[in-house]
């Protein structure tokens, strides 16, 4: 368990903020989120949510102890040659290798595929063809389809063989504007204090198919960390999915929320998060 009761520099940010985040309450409802087409209004979600506040501590003083292995987070700097985030081309063209590089230096993977990326913004988000923030406590991947979207990826037979050895999913969450995040930044849950009850099983539909991942139950024990002010220059890599049964994180939570001690007029968020599988030889 981590140690967050560190002495903090009377100027530095709060060594922790508290504030609501949307969990479902029980499995009485089973939770299906459907999913419009980019740009033509936003996800209808069935279930029994509720929002209930946490204590979200700042990450920045134990961000040299965490472990993707054991949190399921880390924070690290990232320099990127990307100008134009909205630029799918670029991101095509520069980003992905960025990444694919980044997950290979902080997890020593073999072969890493970058697969998906989604750009979130509060600004007109809709009207844009965009994303917003996901106000909800989730995991990206489940038991099922993280090797369901290994099948979809790669060819047949290299999906056989890869999936005989361990391979994980990892995000990469960046904030993409000139300045630091000043709205809805994204929150994360230690993996070490997540129960296997407490990841619901969620379908994901879209006008051609349906997809699955967990739903974050509540739990009062859960601890939850955020990075203030993320720069451009950084990045939050988060495992949702790890094949590997050896007692290693193998599944995350997060969700954005409301910082009360954001600005009273905040800057919209502009973040975007990059999909990767990582295989291991």
């Amino acid at each position: 368990m981590l140690n967050v009761k560190r002495q903090q520099n009377p100027d530095a940010h709060a060594a922790w903020v508290e504030a609501p985040v949307n969990y479902l309450a029980d499995l009485s409802v089973t939770p299906v989120t459907y999913n419009p087409p980019h740009g033509t209004g936003l996800p209808r979600r069935v279930g029994n949510y509720r929002d209930y506040t946490v204590r979200i501590h700042d990450g920045r003083p134990i961000a040299a102890d965490l472990s993707l292995d054991r949190q399921a987070f880390i924070l690290t700097r990232h320099d990127t040659a990307v100008r134009d985030f909205y630029d799918k081309d670029e991101i095509r063209a520069v980003y992905e290798a960025e990444v694919e590089a980044l997950i290979r230096r902080e997890t020593g993977a073999a072969k890493v595929v970058v697969f998906d990326h989604t750009v979130r913004t509060a600004d007109r988000a809709v009207e844009r063809g965009l994303r917003t923030p996901v106000r909800s406590v989730h995991c990206d991947y489940t038991e099922k389809s993280g090797p369901q979207r290994v099948h979809d990826l790669l060819p047949p037979d290299e999906a056989r063989a890869r999936l005989k050895r361990r391979f994980a999913e990892y995000n990469v969450w960046r904030n993409i504007a000139p300045e630091p995040v000043e709205m809805t930044p994204l929150g994360l849950v230690d993996a070490e204090s997540i129960a296997p009850r407490d990841l619901a099983v969620c379908d994901l539909v879209y006008a051609d198919r349906t997809g699955e991942i967990y739903q974050g139950v509540y739990n009062a024990d859960h601890r939850w960390y955020y990075f203030p002010n993320m720069t451009r220059d950084e990045a939050i890599l988060i495992k949702c999915y790890d094949s590997a049964r050896d007692g290693r994180a193998r599944f995350s939570l997060h969700s954005a929320f409301d910082d009360p001690t954001s600005p009273a007029q905040p800057r919209p968020r502009q973040s975007i998060e990059v999909r990767a599988f990582a295989f291991f030889d």
